[in-house]
């Protein structure tokens, strides 16, 4: 099997994430339902969106389990801001299951309501790279054999624990390939 990966299609800017795979000439595919998730992947894609709802169709789906169950597994995955907040073991108030695999804390809407949203430039693993935040959340604390990846203004907004990396951040939105570069060589 060649790099084959599947990308969460339930909500949220998904397609975004596709090109920049296929710019890599990495092979994607969609999972929007339980058969879907049932085929050969080297990794999994978590895009942004709204976490509550990705919760509630993961959930309603069937799907919770059976990705939970892989990432713990040791199935790469790549989360980026409501994929981030599904990944949180931690998060105040808790008020929706999730799927709660990364051994970090996270703090939601961080940055406020959609008029909150902004750009910036910041390191990535040693890189300099654009970074677009929209309601973003960051990640209070980091739990042991978690590596901090990126800080902005303080906060922590990119982290890698394992198998498991997750950015505060939209990468996907500046067409900016560092990210899956790096996300690349966690799966071969």
């Amino acid at each position: 099997m060649g790099r084959r990966i599947a990308v969460l299609s339930l909500q949220g800017a998904f397609v975004e994430h596709e090109k920049l795979l296929g710019e890599l000439g990495i092979t994607c595919f969609e999972v929007r339902q339980r058969k879907d998730w049932n085929q050969p992947k080297n990794g999994l894609i978590i895009p942004g969106g709204e976490s509550t709802t990705q919760s509630k169709l993961l959930v309603d789906l069937g799907l919770m389990d059976p990705i939970k169950d892989e990432i713990l597994g040791g199935l790469p995955v790549f989360g980026t801001c409501a994929g981030l907040i599904l990944l949180a073991k931690n998060m105040e108030g808790s008020p929706f299951k999730r799927l709660s695999t990364m051994n970090i804390s996270v703090r939601r809407n961080a940055y406020g309501r959609q008029l909150g949203s902004f750009h910036a430039r910041g390191s990535f693993a040693g890189q300099d790279i654009p970074m677009t935040f929209i309601r973003a959340p960051y990640i209070e604390s980091v739990g042991a054999g978690v590596e901090v990846l990126s800080v902005v203004d303080g906060h922590i907004v990119a982290a890698r624990d394992g198998n498991q990396l997750v950015t505060a951040f939209h990468p996907e939105l500046d067409d900016c390939q560092v990210v899956y570069e790096y996300f690349a060589r966690m799966f071969g």
